[in-house]
């Protein structure tokens, strides 16, 4: 039965990873996620049903489109495989509970903002206010109304934490340091985490984004020099959701470290 049960988020991730990536692909543009269907981009090839097969679509066709045979990019598949592995990740952590229903939003909606954060520089409202919206209700039938007060309450103190920050470093660079799509994202993690798990979020996603983005900037070829800390930020929930790290588990690390 366990293994039934990863086979079918398996299944459901590969197919959902396809969609989120259209959803990050199409949303920060204003197009519809459902008007025009999935087509090449280089003929405007609309794509059969049985091209539209996660992973197995790109295998069966050696990674080009059909019609005109343009080279199909390899991040497809491996967005789709990671979306399915998270999943099954997700329920090997939490088995079958309303945390496993948490975890599942939440790769969902990072993995939507990787996309729309790196390609455009945008975290989507709509993902956050859908994700917020669903967080608080599963939060309600975990811990009641109390549980959603003090989930709200977390959310706003991360917020506005993240907020001053953003002014401070507005402050100190002399330019725009982060955009708001990374404050209002910090709510949702308060709810998530708690806003001490928040604060985390940011400095481990500040030490694992520091190398990469040195690494970008070093090897780009043209004169943009954004680099967007939503992915960061995303990666850095992840490891807190998946690692089941809470605040007492960071004091303990300080003090073996100390």
């Amino acid at each position: 039965m366990d293994l039934y049960y990863k086979i079918v988020l398996f299944v459901l991730g590969i197919n959902l990873g396809s969609f989120y990536n259209v959803v990050g692909y199409r949303l920060p543009k204003g197009e519809s996620i459902l008007f025009p269907p999935s087509h090449c981009p280089k003929c405007n090839h609309k794509l059969a049903i049985y091209e539209l097969i996660p992973i197995f679509s790109y295998i069966f066709q050696v990674g080009k489109c059909r019609k005109c045979k343009t080279k199909i990019s390899f991040f497809y598949p491996i967005f789709e495989l990671a979306t399915g592995l998270l999943f099954v990740l997700a329920y090997s952590i939490f088995g079958l509970s309303i945390e496993l229903l948490i975890g599942l939003i939440f790769i969902s909606m990072t993995l939507i903002i990787f996309i729309s954060d790196y390609l455009y520089y945008i975290i989507l409202d709509e993902v956050l206010i859908v994700s917020s919206g669903i967080f608080l209700i599963l939060i309600f039938f975990l811990n009641g109304i109390e549980g959603v007060g003090s989930a709200t309450f977390n959310g706003i103190i991360a917020f506005c934490i993240m907020f001053l920050i953003k002014q401070l470093g507005d402050f100190l660079f002399k330019k725009e340091s982060m955009g708001g799509g990374d404050i209002k994202l910090m709510f949702v993690f308060g709810l998530v985490f708690g806003f001490e798990m928040s604060l985390v979020s940011i400095f481990i996603a500040s030490f694992i984004g520091l190398p990469i983005s040195l690494f970008m900037l070093f090897f780009k070829q043209n004169d943009e020099r954004i680099i967007p800390f939503g992915p960061f930020l995303c990666l850095a929930g992840l490891i807190i959701l998946f690692f089941k790290i809470d605040i007492n588990t960071v004091f303990e690390i300080i003090m073996i470290n100390s």
